[in-house]
């Protein structure tokens, strides 16, 4: 049927293209004709490179989607369009540009021609002044590498294009940000996520001279959470589900009510997925430096000789400080680098204090942080700072002594507690967290009525020193899977639980006892014996007690008459108490490395550790004294600090008038416009008179306006009426 319209095929392209994609074999003499008429094409073309050639550009984009129909004939196409590009990248027109590429993209995509042979290629169009033409090859050479990688990793061909990157990211043209900004796309979609490709960014984009190259390295390095956005946008729309699903049952059932209650499930949901997530770093291409040291010197070298604007500064302070705190460097002239940005007036302090607590580690020396908290206490921890400037102060400090406690000394730690009791609730809620720290990690700092409720985790807790690693052959707390295993009739008779769940000392209620064994005998008529056989026994128990205890007391006595002949007796008395907690501890620990070694422990019995070990900190160390659990303990402090804890204030703002009026502007979005409103079903019917009176000029309807003064007798009949009824019913 397609030989009926030969002679229009060759002015008809499109046509010819789709019969010869369907039958190659019978459209050879005219895809020949047309390959003639494109060699001879582009002998034209080399006259005046300069000018537009539309004759060109649709026969070129033609030979490109018939290429894979005519791999023999089309076997050097390739070359000469590219041949092409590289001799005229730069004179050649936009649009016969872009035409040229598109067709070298089509015999890519099928498979045509390597991805090696293209990449030098693009990289020398990237230079042009052609912001769709790079724009367009960023997006080829991302998908290109993209689907390379796809079913598995191609080493090889993945190797050579970063050797051929890493050159072009060296020099200080266009290509080489493109280059940079191709290479954190593709370790953004984890495709070269891989340690090379981090180093390469730190070592040459890190120290480029070029501004957008530093910039943008310093980026990838600083990339921020994704997930940090889409929660402060739940945080605004939050809605409990629990209490929409309890109104839902309540209340009368309306579409705006189950429309409330998909969404509470839905969010519902959506949090649950978030909680039970893998934690995702937001900062893991800094794990993956190979010389964190070598590289936050040459930083900080950077930004002392640096020049830059302070947006750049900043960056690389951030950096650096991420690198001391990730992989607990040394680099000990950062800190007195960033004493002198510590002043409240200062422009983005937050940050600057953010940076210090981001510098701070537990191998740091104690001396080297000492400064920088002596610098924030007096610079923001004053009485003559605003309540705001107090709390972020203390929040810094907080943030910095969580990494590294033993920068804090006793005598700043006391001027720091004595804000508790101030007039400002956002000072006092910074420094009880304050002080609820040091509770966890070095309590004896603080003065005993500062340290709280003696707790069971406080026992625990041993003093910090510099140096000092703290390495456990066991797992803390897993002595609570031995209590666990003891069958509850024999933790039921050696605590003495009774029904409700209570502690009863048998020991000190002997009378108590009696009287329940003689309930107990009194109930159980038909077993009289048995129930005096055992009212004896627990009485002969009772008498044994007595005795043991007569002779414990009297063995007590002597001890403590030693004490007293001894001059030290205050010492001596406290003694059997401190090497009972040791003991106890020592036990603990025994059993917790014991059990660590004999089984191997599930998720159940980590659950059990984690509940054992909260309820630690809130249970009394004294014996059958117990805290209702209310809280958690403290948590570690992260490797990144967040600015949100810093600017953490404890009260409410105080809206202005902008705020208000913002937020009824907010309130007056979906709401229906006030007034009258026109409810007819037909908007474009007729109105009455009464309503087409209410937009009259009042000089036309003046007249009308003295109509009661000159009613006639039959309207004032009907009104007299009218009113003589009413009088009546209100009666």
């Amino acid at each position: 049927m397609g030989r009926k319209h030969n002679n229009q095929l060759p002015e008809n392209l499109p046509q010819l293209q789709n019969l010869i994609k369907r039958d190659p074999q019978s459209y050879y003499e005219e895809f020949m004709q047309q390959y003639q008429h494109l060699q001879n094409t582009i002998k034209v073309f080399y006259f005046s490179p300069q000018a537009p050639n539309k004759t060109l550009e649709d026969l070129m984009m033609f030979m490109a989607q018939i290429a894979h129909c005519y791999p023999k004939e089309l076997k050097t196409f390739p070359e000469q369009v590219g041949s092409i590009l590289q001799k005229y990248s730069t004179i050649l027109d936009s649009n016969t540009r872009m035409t040229l590429c598109k067709a070298l993209v089509l015999l890519r995509n099928k498979n045509l021609i390597s991805p090696t042979d293209i990449l030098e290629l693009f990289f020398n169009l990237l230079k042009c002044q052609d912001r769709p033409l790079r724009k367009f090859l960023e997006n080829h050479l991302i998908t290109d590498i993209k689907n390379l990688n796809a079913k598995h990793k191609n080493d090889k061909l993945n190797t050579t294009l970063q050797n051929y990157m890493y050159m072009v990211l060296g020099g200080d043209t266009k290509a080489a940000k493109i280059a940079l900004d191709i290479m954190v796309e593709l370790y953004k979609k984890n495709i070269w996520n891989d340690a090379r490709t981090v180093n390469v960014i730190g070592k040459v984009g890190c120290f480029s001279k070029n501004t957008k190259i530093l910039v943008g390295s310093l980026k990838f390095f600083l990339g921020k959470d994704p997930e940090e956005e889409s929660e402060n946008s739940d945080s605004e729309n939050e809605i409990d589900p629990k209490e929409v699903m309890m109104a839902n049952k309540v209340n009368k059932k309306t579409r705006k009510r189950e429309k409330q209650l998909t969404k509470a499930k839905k969010l519902a949901a959506k949090a649950y997925k978030k909680k039970s997530a893998a934690p995702s770093f937001n900062f893991s291409a800094l794990h993956l430096i190979h010389d964190p040291q070598g590289m936050a010197e040459k930083l900080f070298q950077q930004l002392e000789m640096t020049n830059k604007r302070f947006e750049v500064k900043l960056m690389t302070l951030d950096v650096i400080s991420r690198l001391i705190g990730l992989h607990n460097l040394f680099l000990f002239n950062f800190y007195p680098y960033i004493l002198r940005f510590l002043q409240p007036h200062q422009r983005e302090v937050t940050r600057m204090l953010q940076f210090c607590a981001q510098a701070s580690h537990e191998q740091l020396p104690p001396d080297v942080l000492e400064p920088v908290l002596r610098k924030m206490a007096d610079n923001f921890v004053t009485e003559r700072n605003t309540s705001d400037v107090i709390a972020i102060g203390l929040n810094a400090m907080k943030e910095v002594c969580a990494r590294c406690p033993l920068a804090m000394t006793e005598d700043l730690m006391r001027t720091l507690v004595d804000f508790k009791t101030h007039r400002e609730r956002s000072v006092i809620m910074a420094a009880r967290s304050l002080i609820q720290l040091f509770r966890n990690i070095r309590p004896e700092i603080l003065h005993k009525k500062e340290r709280g409720k003696p707790t069971e985790a406080m026992d625990e807790i041993e003093s910090l020193n510099y140096g000092k690693i703290e390495a456990k052959n066991y797992v803390p707390g897993a002595e609570v899977l031995i209590e666990d295993q003891k069958p509850q009739e024999d933790s039921a008779s050696e605590s003495g639980s009774d029904s409700e769940g209570g502690w009863v000392d048998v020991q000190h209620s002997d009378d108590e006892t009696l009287g329940d064994m003689e309930e107990d005998s009194d109930d159980e008529e038909d077993n009289e014996d048995n129930s005096d056989s055992e009212y004896d026994a627990v009485a002969e128990g009772i008498e044994e007690q007595q005795t043991q205890e007569g002779s414990r007391k009297s063995q007590e006595n002597e001890e403590n008459k030693e004490c007293i002949a001894d001059k030290n007796t205050s010492s001596v008395a406290k003694l059997p108490k401190q090497k009972k907690k040791e003991v106890d501890l020592k036990e603990k620990k025994e059993l917790a490395h014991k059990i660590t070694l004999e089984r191997i422990l599930t998720d159940e019995d980590f659950k059990r550790i984690d509940a054992a070990n909260v309820r630690k900190q809130m249970q009394s160390a004294k014996r059958g004294i117990k805290r209702k659990l209310e809280e958690k303990p403290a948590e570690k402090a992260s490797e990144l600090v967040k600015l949100s804890d810093i600017e953490n204030i404890y009260k409410k703002r105080k809206h202005d008038k902008l705020a208000r009026i913002e937020s009824v502007r907010k309130g007056q979005i979906d709401r229906e416009k006030f007034g009258y409103q026109d409810r007819r079903a037909n908007e474009f019917c007729s109105k009455t008179n009464r309503e087409k009176k209410k937009k009259k000029n009042f000089q036309m309807m003046r007249h009308k306006a003295r109509g009661k003064t000159k009613r006639s007798f039959k309207d004032k009949q009907v009104a007299l009426r009218n009113h003589l009824l009413k009088l009546k019913k209100m009666k």
